[in-house]
């Protein structure tokens, strides 16, 4: 399995959660400190998810796949103005 793909059924929700005594707060893998937006700077840094598995060895590749997955639907929950229109 790809590290873009999930089994079957997984939802991001089993691999992403909050607590506000962990992290302030923050939106981190389950059962690290791992906040998700550390998770996706870094895979948008580093040309390969293995390079990020290798630097925080507590995650796995669905949990990487479920930082985007989760990062995808709040792209999808609002509309970002850019100040400027695209094509123009």
């Amino acid at each position: 399995m790809g590290v873009s793909e999930m089994k079957p059924g997984t939802d991001w929700r089993d691999h992403i959660t909050t607590d506000p005594n962990i992290g302030h707060g923050q939106v981190c893998i389950r059962g690290t400190r791992i906040p998700v937006a550390v998770v996706l700077d870094n895979s948008a840094a580093n040309p390969s998810p293995q390079t990020v598995l290798q630097n925080y060895p507590s995650l796995t590749e669905e949990s990487l796949s479920a930082a985007t997955r989760y990062a995808a639907d709040l792209a999808r929950e609002r509309i970002v103005d850019f100040g400027r229109r695209i094509g123009a």
